[in-house]
């Protein structure tokens, strides 16, 4: 087992960032869990048993320049160099109409969802494009209104759609430091935030239906498969999705 490498995940309390946090740990890297709450992290690596010797927690607030470039530090500092980055920290907003929702709300969003994946991106960029070995793996994750949107999300929709330019341009931007960039949009995966979809959530025909869900363990596979490519392969775009959920045919 190889526990030379070290990763990094935001938003790793609970859901998706704890689960893919979990599956690094239990491949052998070395693992520093990022979010808002420590007593979430604290209890997430707990979850991990054993494989939680290799965890580290560190508080960050990603809608902070401030905040993230002392995460960042942090990570240099214990570890001295940074091989995988999961740009994983977001939040979702109630349903709205463009002329329901706040632009406090709005801010909320753009300010989580894009600047923090920015802030977070551009500080990986500087550890891996300085460290020797030179380069490093960031994974961005989108969504699958990334492709098309959920009835009342136009802040989360926008913003997701702006991650895709964000890995473009970064993927673009990392091949002379030998960083590989890629995204994960995920569709359904069981989770406290998506147990409204099991009693209905509205649908682009304005009906209100229940929808499939995946099990957590079909995304950490995917995000595993992608996480250890060497760095000479990347996969720019990834979409895992419940299988009978409507995306296909949704608009």
């Amino acid at each position: 087992m190889n526990t030379n490498r070290i990763a990094l995940v935001t938003g790793a309390g609970s859901g998706i960032g704890k689960g893919c946090a979990t599956a690094l740990l239990r491949d052998g890297w070395q693992v520093v869990f990022a979010g808002r709450r420590a007593e979430a992290l604290q209890a997430a690596i707990a979850d991990a048993g054993e494989a939680g010797s290799r965890a580290v927690a560190i508080p960050c607030d990603v809608t902070s320049e401030a905040s993230v470039a002392a995460l960042f530090d942090a990570v240099r500092q214990r570890f001295g160099r940074l091989d995988l980055l999961f740009n994983n920290a977001g939040i979702s907003l109630p349903v709205a109409t463009p002329d329901e929702l706040s632009a406090a709300a709005w801010r909320n969003a753009v300010d989580t969802n894009l600047n923090g994946a920015f802030f977070c991106l551009s500080e990986a960029f500087k550890l891996m494009r300085g460290q020797s070995p030179q380069g490093g793996r960031i994974i961005n994750n989108g969504s699958i209104s990334a492709h098309a949107p959920r009835p009342g999300s136009i802040a989360y929709t926008a913003t997701k759609h702006a991650i895709t330019g964000l890995t473009r341009a970064a993927a673009l931007d990392g091949r002379a430091f030998d960083i590989a960039v890629g995204q994960i949009d995920i569709g359904n995966v069981a989770s406290d935030m998506t147990e409204k979809m099991v009693k209905g959530v509205p649908q682009a025909d304005g009906s209100i239906r229940p929808e499939p869900r995946m099990e957590l363990a079909a995304l950490t596979d995917s995000f595993m498969a992608m996480a250890r490519l060497p760095l000479s392969a990347n996969v720019l775009f990834m979409t895992v999705m419940a299988t009978k959920m409507p995306f296909v045919g949704r608009g």
